[in-house]
């Protein structure tokens, strides 16, 4: 559904790397998974929520819509790879945490885009460089 840029390894390698670039200094990163149209950060955050996602955002953006055309990214808007608002929640307990995180870890094979979590390249499960990826994004083990 929609603009799938994100399932392009090396965009999915450049968000990746925003999301490790501030791990313990911004947030806790506590679960991530990138997928080709959308993606899940579980986080404890340090500072405003707001400039941790504006970070993430503005950085992958700027590389993404720089490389549109020479990746064949296809992102329809040459000035906007992400949505403007995003979807937060707060966690209650120690059970909505887990669930969040089987949530995230099991995004890719409910998807249908792998056969197990740990398959999975773009996720925090998964971590995969990418010289092991298939065209999938499946880790090549």
């Amino acid at each position: 559904m929609g603009c799938c840029a994100l399932g392009h390894p090396a965009l999915a390698r450049e968000v990746r790397n925003a999301l490790l670039h501030f791990d313990g200094q911004r947030s806790r990163l506590l679960a991530w998974c990138i997928m080709p149209n959308h993606g899940h950060v579980l986080i404890e955050p340090l500072v405003p929520l707001a400039t941790i996602v504006q970070g993430w955002k503005s950085v992958t953006a700027r590389w993404a819509l720089a490389r549109n055309d020479s990746l064949g990214l296809a992102i329809p808007d040459p000035h906007r790879l992400w949505m403007r608002e995003y979807w937060d929640r707060y966690i209650r307990d120690e059970r909505h945490l887990s669930r969040v995180i089987d949530y995230i870890r099991e995004n890719p094979v409910k998807a249908g885009l792998c056969q197990k979590a740990g398959d999975w390249a773009w996720s925090s499960p998964g971590g995969a460089d990418s010289g092991n990826v298939d065209a999938h994004g499946c880790s090549r083990y």
